[in-house]
């Protein structure tokens, strides 16, 4: 088991009060944690210092800002890869059958792609299991750092620590510079094109579906949706 996942998981959800409260507790677990080396270690205590250095309300906020605005750093990571096309439904059906084989019981308020949940279930299982898995998914990974590192989010150093537990050999410069190159889409402009391309899709629902919200609209999807044989990473 890697106790350490359960960690980066806590700390790349949305900022808690708890996590503020036990920052000291939580700086000396991962000095502890023999499963990390001493730059990793280093990695996750920068981010708990940074997170913690200033109030919760605006850990809070810049977590909102970076995460919850625009798709470039969303921790669904399906997204990443399917977007918002069928496939992405199937794969996470099938994600979530891998969850239920192992007896892990998932909150409903998540769905099963959300990083943070991800890595509370990695962190339960064997460790060359858990870096099989980083490792399949280093480039979502790599390319969430490198944005987050180009917005000095704190964040970024526990993508870090992610790609080296499982020595991803990744070259970033490619990444940096497609990141030069991209658009903000966490811009109130952006934030208006989405939510006309969200509108334009609820006009083909019925009034009844109209009034939930995205999430329940994508649980909704899933349901309907033929699961796909999904290939266990451990089985490589």
């Amino acid at each position: 088991m890697m106790r350490n996942l359960k960690l980066i998981s806590l700390l790349l959800d949305y900022p808690s009060a708890e996590v503020f409260e036990y920052a000291q507790d939580l700086i000396q677990s991962a000095k502890a944690d023999t499963k990390m080396s001493a730059s990793e270690q280093q990695l996750v205590v920068d981010c708990i210092e940074k997170l913690t250095s200033q109030p919760l309300i605006d850990a809070q906020s810049d977590y909102v800002a970076w995460f919850d605005r625009g798709r470039s750093l969303s921790l669904l990571m399906f997204e990443h890869v399917h977007g918002e096309s069928r496939d992405r439904g199937q794969a996470m059906v099938d994600l979530m059958a891998v969850y239920e084989e192992h007896g892990f019981e998932i909150d409903s308020r998540e769905l099963p792609d959300y990083l943070p949940l991800f890595l509370e279930y990695l962190s339960q299982r064997p460790q060359a299991e858990a870096l099989q898995w980083l490792l399949d998914m280093s480039h979502i990974l790599a390319l969430l750092e490198v944005r987050l590192d180009e917005r000095n989010s704190p964040y970024a150093g526990l993508l870090a620590c992610l790609l080296s537990q499982c020595d991803a050999n990744i070259d970033r410069q490619p990444l940096a510079e497609q990141v030069a190159g991209e658009e903000a889409d966490n811009t109130a402009e952006a934030m208006d094109k989405i939510w006309e391309e969200e509108m334009v899709k609820f006009g083909a629902l019925s009034q009844e579906e109209c009034g939930n919200n995205v999430l329940h609209q994508r649980r909704q999807e899933l349901a309907q949706v033929q699961p796909l044989h999904f290939v266990d990473a451990a089985a490589k």
